[in-house]
C-alpha cells in the first residue's frame, strides 16, 4: 500500500508531537519499567530513533530503490528487529538523551519535522532494509512513534490517547502486513470481539 505524501507527512508530525507531549509527562520516572528489558529512559531513547533515523537517512541518499512499501520494510527487518542489538541501541539512545531527556526529545523533533516539511516524499533514502523513497519509509516511523508512545503511556499509567491521523496510518501498516502474510483472519476476529489473539501474536 502507498500513502499520499501529505497524509504521511501530517501523520508523522502528529505522531512526533504526541511523543514529545507524552515524554514531557515522565517527570522523575525514567527508571520505571518501560517495555520488556527497557526502562522508560531506554523506551524513550528507542522511540527517539524514529525521528533520528529520518534525519540521518535523508543525509544518505540511496542510489536505487529496493524496498517499495512500509510493509516490505518491516518484513525485511524481521530478523534484525528480533536481535539483541535492538535492546542495546535503545539503552544507548536513552543514555544519549542526557540529563533532561524530555527536552532532548523536544529538540530532536523541532529539528527533524522541518526537514520532512521541506521534502516531497520522492527522496531516495538509505535505510537498514535498503534504498527506499521517503514517502514509503516515513509511515514506518509513524508506526514506531505511535506504537511506542502507546507503550510509554502504558508505562506511565496514562491513557494512550493517540492522534487519529497517526493511529490510522499505523493501523493501515499493520493491516497491510496482516493481509499479505495470511494473518488477517485472527486479527479481524480479535478486533471485532469474536476471539482473543494467541499469546505473543504479532504481525511484525
Amino acid at each position: 500500500m502507498t500513502y499520499p505524501w501529505d497524509d504521511s507527512r501530517r501523520a508523522f508530525a502528529d505522531a512526533a508531537e504526541c511523543f514529545v507531549r507524552t515524554a514531557a509527562l515522565v517527570g522523575d520516572r525514567w527508571d520505571r519499567p518501560g517495555l520488556g528489558e527497557w526502562d522508560v529512559r531506554a523506551l524513550v531513547g528507542h522511540t527517539s530513533r524514529s525521528l533520528l533515523t529520518v534525519e540521518s537517512y535523508l543525509a544518505r541518499p540511496a542510489a536505487t530503490v529496493e524496498v517499495g512499501s512500509a510493509a516490505d520494510y518491516f518484513r525485511a527487518i524481521r530478523t534484525a528487529a528480533a536481535g539483541p542489538d535492538v535492546a542495546a541501541r535503545g539503552r544507548d539512545a536513552g543514555a544519549a538523551l542526557g540529563a533532561d531527556p524530555a527536552a532532548a526529545v523536544a529538540e530532536i523533533a523541532a529539528r527533524v519535522l522541518p526537514l520532512v516539511e521541506g521534502c516531497d516524499g520522492t527522496e531516495p533514502v538509505t535505510t537498514i532494509a535498503g534504498g527506499m523513497r521517503l514517502g514509503d519509509y516515513l509511515p514506518t516511523r509513524t508506526f514506531e512513534l505511535t506504537a511506542h508512545t502507546a507503550d510509554l503511556a502504558t508505562a506511565l499509567d496514562l491513557p494512550a490517547g493517540l492522534p487519529p491521523a497517526a493511529a490510522a496510518q499505523a493501523l493501515r501498516v499493520v493491516a497491510d502486513i496482516a493481509a499479505t502474510d495470511g494473518l488477517a483472519g485472527p486479527l479481524l476476529l480479535a478486533a471485532t470481539g469474536r476471539s482473543g489473539l494467541p499469546a505473543g501474536f504479532s504481525v511484525l
